[in-house]
């Protein structure tokens, strides 16, 4: 009888093994990967599989996030590493990385130039303060990687900071944008330049300067050319979408028409309209000024494609700070940061749209309100809003600092949730149709399209959302979103970067960027007031499981060998 039982064991034993060999042999020839997690967080986007799969050369990644590192950017490393792996498996061999500790380089001159080279080619690092035995240092940690690709080179930052957050959710928002970071990245440097991008002039439009960061950002990816459109009816012919940032005077009958066809025929259009004209030279000099509507004869198109921008100014709590002198200490002048109401700081929640969710805050000045209008057949999406404690000033409107003297109340701004900017899709109405058009050059009028296909627009009720901070000289440009108060970077080049790739139909990736993660923190409050009964249970809990499981295992075998 022990002789039988003996056979069937080892038959068992035999079986188990043969199982888990042909497992392993199946898995050398069959992929598979479950992710158990509820956000799916180890699951790639089907665009990020895509573009890796058709990869036809060595993509070689070198993430300057290595060394002795503090538990939180520990765990970014260890995450970046995950995302990493999973991306090497759909690359076909063709995707390599390796992590680089710049702490082990012993020569100080030779790791200063390195410091040098790796933020010309645009990584950034934080500055930690470290207390060790009593004694503060600082580190150095650069959270960066560069990406290398058929002799091209781009930088990435992996860490996301944002303003006023704390550690623990800047870590969480940057792991949850890792996919976003890398793909889009591999993305630009993967694929030709296809569409053609044009920037509107010839209207007072922003200059080169003021929105250089950003064309930097779309070269990557897009042919982007300013254009003058000058009556030409083919100046628009061979853009995607085009960009209207900032003008200062009217457009034409003409241009108007011209732009109005593009969109007819399926162009897609970027909006940045200042409908209030505020001189900031002269605010700055006398602390006060005056803000005066105006119109770029583009109201009523505008108006029938589903939008009206209105001649106001918000004021809103949650604003940009600035520095103002608030009284004097010890005979010198007192500074404080309060914010400046004109600048609201716009912040999407989780139910935003995907194009601005998980952005950061986006900062504005001297912007409007729109109004969306009922069009049939055109969806209307509020893209940015102000926040719950906002106001509205109507023009003519006297602008000076003196408001920031008197404590503002939340009784004073009781408007709340202003629309700023709102997504147009669909099919849209010519706003010459039935109307009078401009002639050609033979005298000849203009063939007019009444409806459009389907297509896309954003109109945005401030341009300084695109507009990037230009030395006094000139000659440099700050990155878009940069304040020269906080030495912050707000969203707003991811929010136009999001936009431009909606536009011209590149949003695939932008699901990336709208990945959520859980962040499940401990309760730290509830850690420290029962601090030592958690130890002990941390403490015993493994060994009593372990016992236990011993114990079971020990009782069935006795049962099985009893006779």
């Amino acid at each position: 009888m022990n002789f039988i039982k003996k056979i069937g064991l080892t038959f068992q034993t035999l079986v188990i093994l043969l199982v888990i060999i042909l497992l392993n042999v199946l898995g050398a020839y069959v992929f598979k990967r479950i992710d158990f997690t509820e956000e799916n967080r180890y699951s790639l986007t089907s665009a990020t599989k895509h573009g890796l799969s058709e990869l036809d050369d060595l993509m070689y990644v070198k993430i300057y996030l290595d060394g002795e590192l503090p538990a939180d950017f520990e765990k970014l490393k260890t995450e970046t590493k995950e995302i990493l792996d999973e991306m090497v498996t759909f690359s076909n061999g063709n995707l390599v990385y390796e992590f680089i500790d710049l702490s082990a380089q012993e020569d100080k001159k030779k790791l200063n130039d390195i410091y040098n080279q790796l933020l010309e080619k645009g990584l950034e690092y934080t500055d930690l303060n470290t207390n060790t035995v009593g004694e503060q240092s600082n580190k150095i940690v650069w959270t960066g990687a560069l990406v290398s690709y058929k002799e091209r080179e781009a930088p990435i930052n992996i860490l996301k900071n944002q303003m006023g957050a704390n550690p623990e959710l800047v870590i969480n928002n940057s792991i949850q944008q890792l996919e976003y970071s890398f793909a889009s990245v591999f993305h630009s440097l993967q694929y030709a330049k296809k569409d053609f991008i044009g920037i509107i002039e010839g209207h007072g439009e922003l200059e080169n300067m003021e929105i250089a960061d950003l064309v930097s950002a779309l070269d990557k990816q897009y042919d982007v050319k300013r254009v003058k459109i000058g009556g030409d009816l083919e100046a628009l012919r061979l853009y995607k979408t085009i960009i209207v940032a900032g003008p200062d005077s009217t457009f034409s009958k003409a241009d108007k028409f011209i732009i109005d066809q593009f969109i007819m025929r399926g162009g897609r259009a970027l909006w940045l309209l200042d409908q209030v004209y505020v001189n900031t030279d002269t605010l700055e000099a006398t602390s006060s000024t005056m803000g005066i509507s105006r119109s770029f004869n583009l109201d009523d198109m505008l108006f029938t494609y589903g939008v009206r921008l209105n001649g106001n100014l918000i004021l809103d709590l949650k604003a940009l700070p600035v520095p103002m002198v608030t009284g004097q200490v010890a005979g010198k002048p007192k500074q404080e940061f309060l914010p400046w109401y004109y600048s609201p700081l716009l912040v999407s929640d989780n139910s935003s749209h995907f194009l601005v969710k998980n952005i950061e805050a986006i900062k504005t000045n001297f912007v409007s309100n729109l109004d969306t209008i009922s069009v049939s057949g055109v969806k209307k999406t509020i893209l940015l809003k102000s926040s719950k404690y906002s106001k509205i000033q109507t023009t003519l409107a006297r602008i000076s600092y003196n408001i920031l003297r008197v404590p503002a109340s939340p009784n004073q701004f009781t408007s709340s949730n202003l629309p700023i900017g709102v997504l147009l899709e669909g099919s849209f109405q010519s706003v010459f149709k039935n109307r009078v058009v401009p002639k050609n050059e033979y005298g000849q009028q203009y063939k007019v399209r009444d409806t459009s296909f389907y297509t896309k627009q954003i109109v945005l009720a401030d341009a300084d959302i695109i507009r990037n901070e230009v030395s006094p000289d000139g000659k440099k440009f700050a990155k878009l979103g940069y304040d020269k108060y906080t030495n912050h970077v707000y969203g707003n080049k991811d929010f136009i970067l999001n936009c431009i790739n909606y536009l011209c139909g590149d949003d695939d990736l932008i699901y990336a960027r709208a990945k959520t993660f859980k962040i499940r923190l401990l309760n730290a409050k509830m850690i420290h007031n029962n601090s030592l009964p958690i130890k002990i249970i941390a403490l015993i809990a493994p060994l009593l499981l372990i016992l236990t499981i011993g114990s079971v295992v020990l009782f069935i075998r006795k049962r099985t060998y009893a006779h």
